[in-house]
C-alpha cells in the first residue's frame, strides 16, 4: 500500500522504542530499575489534591461542553496571575493560548511560522525537534552541544546559523540533560536574535524563538530559571514560551498547556488549533483556573514536589559520584532542574570478562538492561550521536529505597570490565 510522503518518511520515536522494550520486559515478569520514562507514577507523585477536586467538581457541575478555542477566559486570567506571581512574566489574556498539552502548541507554532525549506535551528541532545521540523519539511540545522557546557547551547555555537533562519528552539531546564541556562549565556543568545532581526528587511520573515520551559518550576540548589523576555527587553516580539501542567504539577495525563507570545503569532496558532480541535477539556480548564487562583496552594505543592524530586536526583548523583571516586568509569552532571540526571558510563570499546564487547550506544544500553537490570535512555535517542556514553535517568517513577539497590546492581555490572576501571583510574590520576 502507498501512503503519504510524510508518513512514509517519519521515523518512529527512539525514546518510545526503548520504552516499549522495557514495558515488554516488565510485562514478561522481569525485575528492572526503570529510569526511562519521562512521566510520573501517580502513586508516588499524585497531582495536587486541590486541582484533582476542582476537576472532579467541574465534571459534577456538568462543564462538559466545548471550551473557547483560545482557552476559557477564566483560565487565561488565572494563568496571567500565576505567571506574574511565580515567574515574573507579564502577558495579557490575548497573548495566552491554551491547548491540550504542550505538544499541540509546539505543533501549531511550527506550522504557523515555517514553510518547506525554512531553516530550523535546534541543539542536540533535545526532545523531538527533529520530528517537528520534519512535519513542516523544514531544513534542520543541528547544533551539537558539549559535555563541558553541560549540554546547553552557547551563543558562539548558534551564531553562524542564524542568517536566514526562521525558528530557533531552546529548552530550559533541558530535556534530557536536566541543566539550566545561566543568565549571561541566555542573554548572549537573545542579543544575537535581536541583532539578526534588526538586519532583516520589512518584507523578510523574522527569526522567532520557541522557548520550552515545561520544567521551569522544578529547579534545585542555587539555580535560577530565566526566560528570554525577562532578561532582554528586545525579545518580547520574537519569543513564544510553551508551558504546561504536565511536569511542574505531575499532571502529564491532565493534558493542559499554554503558550505566551505576541498576539499576531498567537492568533495564527489559534486558528490552526481550532481546525485540529486540540482544545484542553472544559472540566480540566475549570479545575486548573480554580487551582491557579489559590497561589498559597500552588506554592505548597511545588515546595513539597521539588523537595521529593531533588532527594531522588541527589541520591542518584551522589551514588554515581561514589562509584567515580572508587575508580569506576562513570560521571554525572549535578542536577539543576527537571526530573533528569545526565550520567556517563564510559565502556565504549571495552570487553567484559564474559566476552561482551561494547561497540555502540545500542550495545551499551542493551548491556545495562541485561546485566544491571537498569533501563535508561541514551542520548542518541535525543539526536546526539556524538555522545554514545551519556544517558538520561528519569526519577518520575523512582522509589527512594530502591536507588541504593540499583547502584549496587550497576556496580556489579561494571565489575565485569576490570580493564575499563584500570584505564579510567590511570586517566584520573594522570598515569
Amino acid at each position: 500500500m502507498k501512503f503519504s510522503q510524510l508518513s512514509e518518511t517519519l521515523a518512529p520515536s527512539e525514546i518510545l522504542k526503548i520504552g516499549n522494550r522495557v514495558k515488554q520486559a516488565l510485562a514478561g515478569g522481569e525485575s528492572l530499575y526503570n529510569y526511562t520514562i519521562g512521566d510520573f507514577d501517580p502513586k508516588i507523585f499524585p497531582i495536587p489534591g486541590v486541582l484533582e477536586e476542582a476537576i472532579i467538581g467541574a465534571y459534577r457541575e456538568h462543564f462538559t461542553n466545548y471550551p473557547l478555542a483560545e482557552g476559557n477566559f477564566d483560565l487565561r486570567k488565572s494563568i496571567r496571575e500565576y505567571i506574574s506571581i511565580f515567574q515574573d512574566l507579564h502577558y495579557d489574556e490575548s497573548e495566552i493560548l491554551v491547548a491540550s498539552g504542550g505538544r499541540p502548541l509546539i505543533f501549531a507554532l511550527f506550522f504557523s511560522l515555517c514553510d518547506p525549506g525554512d531553516k530550523v535551528i535546534f541543539p542536540v541532545p533535545s526532545w523531538n525537534n527533529n520530528y517537528y521540523t520534519h512535519f513542516v519539511k523544514g531544513t534542520a540545522v543541528v547544533v551539537d552541544t558539549r559535555e563541558e557546557n553541560r549540554f546547553m547551547p552557547t551563543a558562539e555555537e548558534i551564531a553562524p546559523h542564524l542568517p536566514g533562519a526562521t525558528l530557533l528552539t531552546l529548552c530550559s531546564p533541558q530535556n534530557p540533560a536536566g541543566t539550566l541556562f545561566r543568565k549571561e549565556e541566555l542573554w548572549q543568545i537573545c542579543e544575537l536574535v535581536v541583532q539578526e532581526n534588526a538586519r532583516r528587511g520589512a518584507d523578510e520573515k523574522k527569526l522567532y524563538v520557541l522557548y520550552d520551559q515545561l520544567y521551569s518550576q522544578l529547579i534545585y540548589g542555587q539555580g535560577t530559571h530565566y526566560n528570554p523576555v525577562e532578561i532582554h527587553s528586545g525579545m518580547r516580539p520574537y519569543t513564544i514560551t510553551v508551558d504546561a501542567v504536565s511536569k511542574s504539577f505531575a499532571a502529564t495525563g491532565v493534558r493542559l498547556g499554554w503558550c505566551l507570545g505576541p498576539g499576531t503569532v498567537i492568533e495564527k496558532m489559534k486558528v490552526l488549533l481550532t481546525l485540529v480541535g486540540a482544545w484542553a477539556p472544559m472540566p480540566e480548564q475549570k479545575g486548573l483556573a480554580a487551582f491557579l487562583g489559590q497561589p498559597g496552594e500552588v506554592a505548597l505543592f511545588l515546595n513539597r514536589f521539588r523537595l521529593s524530586l531533588h532527594l531522588r536526583l541527589e541520591q542518584l548523583y551522589q551514588g554515581i559520584e561514589h562509584l567515580k571516586e572508587e575508580g569506576y568509569p562513570v560521571d554525572a552532571i549535578a542536577p539543576e532542574g527537571a526530573v533528569f540526571l545526565s550520567v556517563k558510563i564510559d565502556l565504549m570499546g571495552q570487553k567484559s570478562t564474559t566476552g561482551v564487547r561494547i561497540e555502540s550506544a545500542e550495545n551499551l544500553t542493551a548491556f545495562l538492561l541485561r546485566e544491571a537490570r537498569l533501563a535508561v535512555v541514551p542520548f542518541y535517542a535525543f539526536g546526539s550521536e556524538g555522545n554514545p556514553c551519556w544517558f538520561r535517568l528519569s526519577v518520575g517513577t523512582s522509589k527512594l529505597d530502591e536507588i541504593d539497590r540499583m547502584m549496587d546492581s550497576l556496580r556489579q555490572a561494571l565489575d565485569l570490565f576490570p580493564a575499563a576501571m584500570l584505564e579510567h583510574s590511570n586517566e584520573a590520576y594522570g598515569n
